[in-house]
């Protein structure tokens, strides 16, 4: 079946007559990505809290306030993983990138128990609520509008890279005012990101409908859509988390 590209929005979209059924494989893929995501959200969550577990005995506690690198080792390895993750996907099968993206989420699970030795968990738990209703309604919106949102990706990757430079310094200068700005900054930041992903996704199952590719392209998209929320759920966790 032949497709016809769209000039205007650089994708390839369905003929008329192939509507429904792409349609049907469309949201078909979408939900993969969103279980993919949502079980690696959960799987996090998980490691989390079993590091956690015990307070000043627990894992997390053992790993991260104590001398040694080990605690660099685990901040460091998801980092590791996900690079290899995005610049192998091509000499990937399908199974190994999947298994590679629980192995991430896993790792992140480890790295991210240390918000439970800071914020309260009842804080945690509601941070977390409201990170997955926002997520939901900007991914939805992502989805279903008809704006070409192409145009804004250099602008989010610019403030995405502006972020991480400014909280690099923020190390060093300890400046509470920075930290609320990029904080402030990263909610927006990661929210704008969230849309701007779900729709080119959403584009790119038609670029790449009936190729090999599109299993990979799956994780690669749940591992998106996945950073999307851990981040939006940590910078909003600076807001709403009561510390211990």
């Amino acid at each position: 079946m032949v497709n016809s590209v769209d000039p205007r929005l650089g994708t390839v979209r369905p003929r008329a007559g192939a509507a429904a059924g792409y349609d049907e494989g469309l949201r078909s893929y979408m939900l993969s990505i969103y279980n993919y995501m949502a079980s690696g959200v959960l799987l996090t969550g998980i490691v989390a809290l079993l590091f956690a577990r015990g307070d000043e005995n627990s894992l997390a506690a053992q790993i991260f306030m104590q001398p040694g690198f080990l605690k660099y080792i685990v901040m460091f390895a998801p980092f590791a993983l996900v690079l290899g993750l995005g610049f192998g996907i091509n000499r990937l099968s399908e199974s190994a990138a999947k298994a590679l993206f629980f192995v991430y989420a896993a790792l992140m699970g480890a790295s991210l128990s240390t918000i439970f030795l800071v914020y309260t968990g009842s804080s945690i738990a509601s941070t977390f609520f409201a990170t997955a209703a926002g997520f939901g309604a900007l991914s939805l919106y992502g989805y279903t509008t008809k704006r070409d949102l192409s145009g804004f990706g250099q602008f989010l990757m610019i403030g995405l890279v502006g972020i991480i430079v400014a909280s690099l310094i923020n190390v060093f200068l300890q400046s509470s005012g920075l930290s609320l700005a990029v904080s402030i900054l990263g909610v927006f930041l990661f929210a704008g990101l969230t849309v701007y992903d779900t729709q080119k996704i959403k584009t790119m199952y038609y670029e790449m409908q009936g190729s090999e590719f599109l299993g990979k392209a799956a994780v690669m998209g749940a591992l998106t859509l996945y950073l999307d929320f851990i981040n939006l759920f940590l910078f909003l966790l600076r807001f709403m988390g009561d510390r211990r």
